[in-house]
C-alpha cells in the first residue's frame, strides 16, 4: 500500500489484478471511489493508461503516482510489461493497450479517447504510438504524457525512434507534454528539452516542465538500493513532482479535478 502522499486519496479506489491479454500479465485499476461501472449521465471518467519503466513488472512502482492522480478524478490503469521478453515488451505494451480500449467503459473510463503516459522507458514507448498509429489500427491517444524518458532510443512499442520519426516528417497528431526532474542522473533532463526543442521546430504542441527531483521522485519514489527498485517515498521534494504530474495527467485527459 502506498504511504500517505499528502493528498486525501481516501476517496481512491484500487483494484489490482485484473488479467489484461493473452500473456496473462496484469494490470492494477485506480480510480475515484464509486467510479467502478459506467458513469451513466455522468459520462465516463478521464482515463489513463500508464506505463511502467524498463524493470520487469513493476506496476506497483507507480502505484503512488497513480492514487494522486485518481484522487483529481481519473482512472488509471497500470499495467505490468517484461522489458527482458524477447520482443523487449512490445506484446504486453500493446496488449494492455487493447485491453484499455475495450474495456475501459466497463471500468467507467472511456476506452475511445484516453491519455497514454509512461516513466522513463514507457515514455518513449507511448510516444511512438502516436507518432506511428498505424501500429494500432490507426488509433491514437488524446494526448501522450511522457516522464524522464528518452526519445533517442528505439521505442518498445514501434522499434523507431521518436526523434528519427520526427525528423523524418511524422507527426504525433496530439498534444505532447513533458516532465522530467531537473536532478535526473539517471535519464539526464536534457533528453526530454530534445524532444521538446523538436516538436516545437515541427509547430507541434509540447509542454516541458522540469520539477527539482530526480528520476524515481517524479513518480514519488526514491531509489532503494537493496531492493533494486522503485519504493514509495514521502520525501517533499517527491510528492512535490507527484502533484505536479498528476495535474499534468488531469489536464492532458481535458478532466479531472
Amino acid at each position: 500500500m502506498a504511504p500517505d502522499m499528502g493528498m486525501a486519496d481516501t476517496a481512491v479506489e484500487t483494484e489490482r489484478g485484473l488479467v489484461y491479454g493473452p500473456s496473462g500479465k496484469r494490470l492494477d485499476v485506480h480510480r475515484p471511489a464509486g467510479a467502478s461501472g459506467p458513469s451513466g449521465t455522468s459520462g465516463p471518467t478521464p482515463t489513463v493508461l500508464l506505463w511502467h519503466g524498463i524493470g520487469p513488472d513493476e506496476r506497483d512502482v507507480l502505484e503512488p503516482l497513480a492514487r494522486t492522480a485518481a484522487a483529481l478524478g481519473l482512472l488509471v490503469l497500470v499495467p505490468d510489461w517484461r522489458s527482458d521478453a524477447a520482443d523487449g515488451g512490445r506484446a504486453h505494451l500493446l496488449e494492455s493497450l487493447a485491453f484499455v480500449r475495450k474495456e475501459a467503459g466497463g471500468l467507467g473510463g472511456d476506452g475511445e479517447s484516453f491519455v497514454l503516459a509512461g516513466w522513463s522507458a514507457g515514455a518513449g514507448a507511448a510516444l511512438g504510438i502516436a507518432l506511428r498509429p498505424e501500429s494500432v489500427e490507426g488509433w491514437r491517444p488524446r494526448a501522450v504524457v511522457g516522464l524522464a524518458g528518452r526519445y533517442d532510443m528505439p521505442a518498445r512499442t514501434t522499434g523507431a525512434a521518436p526523434l528519427d520519426d520526427l525528423a523524418a516528417g511524422r507527426d504525433p497528431g496530439v498534444a505532447v507534454h513533458l516532465v522530467h526532474g531537473s536532478r535526473d542522473a539517471v535519464v539526464e533532463a536534457h533528453r526530454s528539452r530534445d524532444l521538446a526543442e523538436a516538436l516545437r521546430a515541427a509547430d507541434r504542441p509540447v509542454t516541458l516542465q522540469e520539477p527539482a527531483t530526480d528520476h524515481a521522485g517524479v513518480i514519488m519514489t526514491a531509489y532503494d538500493p537493496t531492493a533494486d527498485r522503485c519504493v514509495p517515498t514521502t520525501a517533499e521534494h517527491a510528492v512535490r513532482a507527484g502533484r505536479l504530474v498528476a495535474g499534468v495527467l488531469a489536464e492532458a485527459t481535458g478532466g479531472g479535478a
